[in-house]
């Protein structure tokens, strides 16, 4: 008996030894840091991924633009950044992409700063012709705001001289005197306010229509999703949570204190510019407004940056967020006494 026994110890030692241990399903997200990039660090924080057995690399990208190719040649399987001319000129040439989930829409509070020396000088968007504009990038989203702001004072892009300046060096170039104007987001436009570099000429939200804007977007390599597609699935109703957690706190929701450290962790924002600054809103469900983005597809296509146009069905694949806010339900404000536009 005593044989027995310890034969069959020696046994189920064996089982545990050779059975291979539950492997987790690993993706990579390239992420553009900024304010609504918390709602994907909520999900890795909270554990929203690996609730679906799924660890997260999360890559930091400059732009949306600029990791295309890695998107499109499956070494990066999700990119979150600013709508980019790269993604329909990806789609011309046939690349697996595709836009899955929104990641931030108006109200966003992008602005149209002028040089505080040159508010007497610059007193209309009119103005601006002929003068310096610095830019995130030649084909980013950008583009099409500041395309949006000039036509309220009858000029296109071509009508400014543009610089291609990030938006961490915009403080430098307005100390320098390197550029005239620029486009620019929080926290870097209160910044450059508060230390009495700029004033703003345009409050985007105020002249983009139609709106919501599509702002910011979440795509996907269709091959892999194709592939994939109960992972691709859980992907996007973990960052989908993520994305209520945000709205949540955006609308000063019990969990704000929360959300409030993890973007000042990231480095994506200041606690003062957080407790006294509007946040950029987002979509609960995740749902792109799919007039905004044939609007932006109409200005790349009107100003040469893209050569072909796609029905709204090739530019975006709803199922994403409809089955993710099928899966989690209606989002319910927590505080009902928020009257703050966006983030519904």
């Amino acid at each position: 008996m005593k044989s027995f026994v310890v034969a069959l110890t020696a046994s189920v030692a064996a089982l545990f030894v050779v059975a291979p241990a539950m492997a987790e399903t690993k993706i990579t997200i390239g992420a553009v840091p900024s304010p609504t990039a918390v709602g994907t660090y909520i999900a890795i924080d909270k554990g929203y991924f690996k609730d679906f057995g799924i660890d997260v690399d999360l890559e930091k990208a400059d732009s949306a633009g600029a990791a295309m190719p890695l998107l499109a040649s499956g070494r990066l399987d999700v990119v979150e950044g600013g709508l980019a001319a790269s993604y329909w000129n990806a789609l011309a040439q046939g690349l697996p992409v595709i836009m899955a989930m929104e990641r931030g829409s108006s109200p966003l509070n992008h602005s149209l700063l002028i040089r505080a020396d040159l508010k007497d000088k610059i007193k209309t968007v009119a103005d601006l012709k002929g003068k310096t504009m610095a830019q995130v990038s030649p084909d980013g989203i950008q583009q099409y705001e500041a395309g949006k702001a000039l036509e309220t004072g009858g000029l296109r892009v071509k009508d400014v001289e543009q610089r291609y300046i990030p938006y961490t060096q915009l403080i430098v170039a307005f100390q320098n005197g390197a550029v005239d104007a620029g486009m620019s987001i929080p926290p870097f436009s209160d910044i450059i306010q508060e230390k009495g570099l700029g004033v703003v000429l345009v409050n985007m939200d105020k002249v983009i229509r139609p709106e919501p804007m599509a702002n910011v977007a979440y795509v996907t390599n269709s091959d892999w999703a194709k592939k994939n597609p109960e992972i691709a699935h859980h992907v996007f109703v973990a960052l989908a949570r993520g994305a209520r957690d945000y709205c949540q706190a955006y609308h000063g929701g019990p969990n704000r204190e929360y959300v409030m450290k993890l973007m000042i962790d990231k480095k994506v924002a200041t606690r003062e510019l957080l407790e006294t600054r509007p946040w950029a809103a987002r979509d609960p469900n995740g749902r792109l407004n799919e007039a905004s983005v044939l609007d932006i597809q109409d200005w790349f296509f009107k100003e040469g940056l893209v050569k072909q146009k796609f029905p709204a069905e090739r530019l975006i694949d709803a199922s994403f967020a409809n089955e993710a806010s099928k899966e989690l339900g209606p989002f319910v404000l927590d505080n009902k006494d928020s009257q703050l536009p966006g983030c519904r």
